[in-house]
């Protein structure tokens, strides 16, 4: 079948690295010379899934045939990349035998002769993490939409055989891991812990069990994260005893009014509900005022002892349209019962009176989640004393700090304000640039303090195809090269001597520094054009250009194959010749399996990219 496929040569050989080669297409019969900066050009060709590239066999012998998947503007390899070679057989006779197995410079897509190096999606050649590393990347990063190279299900499976060794060989660690990250607020997402946590219910021994049992309520902290946790553990065992006793324990030990809280503002997620749980559980009331938020939620009724915030739900249901006088009394009834969002009829919340009346007592979560919602219905204008109030909370860093505010739900917050319109609706509304300004500010304050260093820092971003395909715990339109530059301006921030780079088969111009604001860095980053990836090419460039850096900080998902030297032997031979013993340090965009650190050489450090700890991490490492 004839199809019309758009190529874009500009961005076949930003992915295969070849220049001014000729290229016949399978089925087309023809060559194409591609200049060193081609223009876009639509070629019609037979195929019916694949398309095989071979090169010219008149330009280049004996060159391997490329194998890849037709997309709407790129190829994407699928077999092994491609690296130069000699263009005629005078040239292949002065090769030497250390040019086919050299430990200083060793293309990337063979591994370096001597270490244990593992392939990895790309075809390229990395150092593979443990599984106590990859353990800690799910944990934070999760494995929620595709990455380039791997489909979520692909990423989801490796990570859960990681979770099981790991539980297999020591649960108790496992449990103990997950808490300390969970409850330090370290992971954009619960959800990873509450997997993980489900696991434990399944492949534990008693001891992780116990142990599970004792942190549940730590982890399992609201009613959706109950809710998850039961559906995730429907895929591994039944319910059993300890299943019961868990959900039993959460119902029994939380006090009355934050148990009343939990049932009016989550009611129902993930096809579960409070009075699924009740029924199966089955738990016995320890007081009175436990047994009539049990009475409520599972047969609606309100009786003697129930707290107050029940009163007031049903009181507010019954106000169903959006006359003044509604609004008016549902604001006072929002404030005497301090009543969360989720129980106020639809109908009022068009009414910039009722989102004021809730923002006295909003969750600072919530808060950041409902800016747009508040600016969209006129509440929140400039120089207002509403936004006055929000810019003081989102600027506070002992209330981030206390709400387990992560710098992803700031970030997204930001994107998604800054823009003016919704990624997933029609709704538009006119940002407030304080609030913008006060949502940039909040992003840096998320993380843990960071004592500047004083040393020479190069930040590498990683700007190349696989970095700009799927998104940093499914946030729409974040991708892992946008956050990658996020992460940098930390650094960035707070050091004095630094220099921003970017880079995938050849280095990037970029504007970027310090007085960038994060939506302008996300924007910019956005626009940069796809290409392969070379994690060598910060440290060829740093020596090309005699840069003195003490320590190097890229940013990548570690998905490397395009280079003719390995990334730690570029450091190396950068060490040799500057006489400076710099430092890498690899922050894993990705949980996938695999990093350009040497895990051998004490000089470089693989960290998780946006645990709240990785900046002050970063810092210890270059003060050593």
């Amino acid at each position: 079948m004839e199809e019309r496929v758009n190529i874009v040569f500009k961005n076949l050989v930003q992915v295969f690295g070849l220049h001014g080669y000729g290229y016949r297409f399978g089925g087309a019969r023809s060559r194409v010379r591609v200049p060193p900066n081609p223009p876009p050009f639509i070629y019609s060709i037979q195929h019916p899934s694949k398309l095989r590239i071979s090169l010219s066999r008149q330009n280049l012998q004996g060159l391997p045939n490329l194998e890849g998947f037709i997309g709407e503007d790129s190829i994407r390899p699928i077999l092994n990349s491609p690296f130069p070679i000699p263009h005629s057989r005078k040239q292949l006779m002065k090769k030497k035998y250390s040019q086919h197995f050299n430990i200083r410079e060793t293309p990337q897509n063979q591994p370096i002769p001597g270490r244990q190096m593992v392939p990895n999606s790309a075809g390229g050649f990395a150092f593979g993490v443990d599984d106590w590393t990859r353990l800690d990347r799910f944990l934070i990063l999760g494995s929620e939409g595709n990455s380039y190279y791997a489909t979520e299900q692909k990423l989801t499976v490796e990570n859960a055989q990681t979770v099981v060794r790991c539980i297999q060989q020591d649960g108790v660690r496992v449990v103990n891991r997950m808490t300390e990250i969970s409850q330090l607020g370290r992971a954009p997402k619960n959800d990873p812990a509450l997997f993980v946590l489900a696991l434990c219910a399944k492949f534990g021994d008693l001891a992780t069990k116990h142990a599970a049992f004792n942190v549940f309520g730590q982890i399992v902290r609201i009613g959706t994260h109950l809710f998850k946790f039961n559906e995730e553990v429907k895929g591994f065992r039944g319910r059993g005893r300890w299943l019961r006793r868990v959900n039993t324990a959460w119902y029994n030990t939380m006090s009355a009014n934050k148990l009343a809280y939990q049932a009016v503002k989550y009611q129902q997620r993930e096809g579960w509900s409070h009075r699924d749980l009740l029924r199966l559980t089955k738990p016995v009331p320890p007081d009175t005022e436990h047994n009539a938020i049990y009475r409520w939620i599972t047969k609606g009724e309100l009786i003697e002892n129930a707290p107050k915030i029940l009163e007031g739900t049903e009181k507010i249901r019954c106000l169903k349209t959006d006359t003044q006088q509604a609004v008016r009394e549902a604001a006072k009834l929002i404030q005497e019962y301090k009543l969360p969002r989720e129980v106020v009829p639809t109908e009022l919340l068009k009414s910039p009176d009722v989102w004021e009346a809730l923002l006295i007592d909003m969750p600072m979560t919530a808060m950041i989640r409902n800016l747009a919602t508040m600016t969209r219905v006129g509440l929140l204008q400039p120089m207002s004393k509403v936004a006055s109030m929000i810019e003081e909370r989102l600027t506070n860093q002992n209330m981030l700090t206390k709400a387990r505010i992560h710098p992803i739900a700031v970030l997204s917050a930001l994107q998604t304000y800054a823009q003016g319109h919704g990624e997933r609706s029609q709704n538009t509304w006119q940002p407030v640039p304080s609030i913008i300004d006060a949502l940039d500010d909040a992003f840096y304050l998320s993380f843990k303090n960071v004592k500047p260093t004083g040393k020479r820092w190069v930040l590498a971003l990683d700007v190349s195809g696989s970095m700009d395909w799927g998104t940093i715990s499914g946030v729409p339109g974040l991708t892992p090269r946008m956050a990658a530059g996020a992460m940098s301006m930390i650094t960035a921030k707070t050091e004095k001597q630094y220099v921003i780079t970017a880079f995938s088969d050849h280095m990037v111009k970029v504007n970027l520094s310090q007085k960038k604001r994060l939506d302008d860095v996300l924007n910019t980053l956005g626009n940069i054009p796809m290409g392969g990836t070379d994690c060598a090419l910060p440290m060829l460039w740093a020596l090309k250009n005699s840069i003195e850096a003490d320590v190097f900080v890229i940013y990548t998902d570690s998905e490397t194959w395009h280079g003719q030297i390995h990334p730690v032997q570029a450091l190396q031979k950068y060490r040799d010749k500057m006489g400076i013993d710099a430092k890498l340090i690899v922050v894993g965009m990705l949980s996938n399996g695999f990093s350009i650190a040497d895990p051998n050489d004490g000089g470089m450090l693989d960290v998780v990219g946006f645990d709240t700890a990785t900046p002050a991490l970063m810092a210890d490492f270059v003060f050593q």
